[in-house]
């Protein structure tokens, strides 16, 4: 892989470098991603053109970046957190306690591995990787929008 494409897997999959901060680093890409969110959130069309760019981004980059860190998953890689909280909040009317809500909920999902994110993220390569988010993101989603539903 020459530099260009290592600078670009790099940057794909640590979200612009976020993935280098040393202490929790899915937790910052996961709340800077809320900056983003907020700023999508009166454009649906925006905001899933948005989510399926950084869905195939990180299939494409997020094997390769795992071969370039030398660690399966490796910390630095946080595509897959973006992901997951971005499909969060897909559908979602969002206010301030929604996205503290989403938030909370998704790291703590994606942080229990319930099932079956605790199978998928022993697969292979980008798969292993994404897929837990997109279950911890879909998990998020369905109990936000239950949640809406209840505040009604």
């Amino acid at each position: 892989m020459n530099k260009i494409n290592r600078f670009i897997t790099k940057t794909i999959a640590t979200f612009f470098f976020i993935g280098y901060i040393p202490i929790l680093p899915g937790t910052f890409a996961s709340a800077f991603s809320l900056c983003l969110i907020w700023f999508l959130r009166k454009n649906v069309l925006l905001y899933i053109l948005f989510f399926l760019i950084i869905l195939v981004a990180g299939f494409l980059v997020s094997s390769s970046a795992e071969k370039l860190f030398g660690k399966k998953d490796a910390k630095e890689i946080v595509i897959d957190e973006v992901i997951g909280i971005f499909l969060s909040f897909i559908f979602v009317p969002l206010n301030c306690k929604f996205l503290f809500l989403g938030f909370l909920l998704f790291r703590i999902l994606d942080g229990l591995k319930v099932i079956p994110s605790n199978y998928t993220e022993k697969l292979e390569g980008a798969k292993g990787i994404i897929f837990d988010d997109l279950i911890a993101g879909l998990y998020t989603n369905i109990i936000l929008q239950f949640s809406f539903r209840l505040t009604l």
